[in-house]
């Protein structure tokens, strides 16, 4: 029995890393959507502490700016003008102030690794690696900061620095162990539960790396979550998601 059960938890241990590995090698993919990379399109750009809408032009060689124009209440692009250029390189040293704002829905798919339950009647805290997945609402800020950098030739090479926030709710299906302990007794078994969870989560985003909290609760769906210790208890856990938007 002790063996069958440490073979389960091993395999479920192995299951919940697999899953894991896979969001963050998902990353690559991710990196190369609009949501992280630079690309085309309309931003807000402060510079020198002003704010103004305008459209970006990327190509490999530069980057131009375009101011915005309204005609009969319509925005369009000033495809004649270009406000500022910025090279691929510089052949003297060159310093920004400048950074690009897009604000966008989120839609992603979430799962929780760890779970951090706080301590409940006679069971002390939890830190859960149950299965989960879900679904990710929210509103997303994303921020890219234009910088030249000096290398060994003596020129200065563009950089974009980008850095993302988002702040949303999520819905979704886990699962969860039900024994005595988790029941207060009531249970002489032990099977794994269906969950509903939802609840509120923030994502950033620097460069590369992403990482996310999240606040939540879960709902047993089956006839033992009136015994169920945690039913409807606020837990704290790690959230890792895949971009579906």
């Amino acid at each position: 029995m002790i063996t069958n059960l440490n073979s389960y938890c091993n395999m479920k241990a192995t299951y919940n890393l697999l899953i894991l590995v896979f969001l963050l090698s998902s990353c690559s993919v991710i990196r190369k959507s609009a949501k992280t990379a630079f690309t085309d399109g309309y931003y807000i750009q402060n510079l020198d502490n002003k704010k103004q809408v305008v459209f970006v032009d990327i190509d490999e060689e530069a980057l131009r700016i375009h101011p915005i124009i309204k005609d009969k209440h319509l925005r369009a692009i000033d495809s004649t003008k270009v406000c500022q250029y910025y090279p691929k390189e510089m052949s003297s040293a060159f310093r920004s102030s400048t950074s690009f704002a897009k604000y966008t829905l989120d839609i992603d798919f979430l799962t929780m690794p760890l779970k951090y339950r706080p301590a409940q009647s006679t069971v002390p805290a939890q830190l859960n690696t149950n299965l989960n997945g879900a679904l990710y609402l929210g509103f997303r800020t994303d921020n890219y900061r234009l910088n030249y950098y000096a290398n060994p030739l003596k020129k200065s090479d563009r950089n974009i620095i980008h850095y993302g926030v988002s702040v949303g709710i999520f819905t979704g299906f886990g699962n969860t162990s039900m024994n005595a302990t988790t029941t207060n007794n009531y249970l002489s078994s032990e099977y794994d539960g269906i969950v509903w969870t939802k609840g509120i989560a923030g994502i950033i985003a620097v460069n590369n790396f992403s990482l996310g909290l999240a606040l939540g609760f879960d709902n047993l769906l089956d006839q033992n979550k009136i015994y169920w210790i945690y039913e409807t208890k606020p837990w704290f856990g790690l959230a890792f998601g895949l971009n579906l938007n």
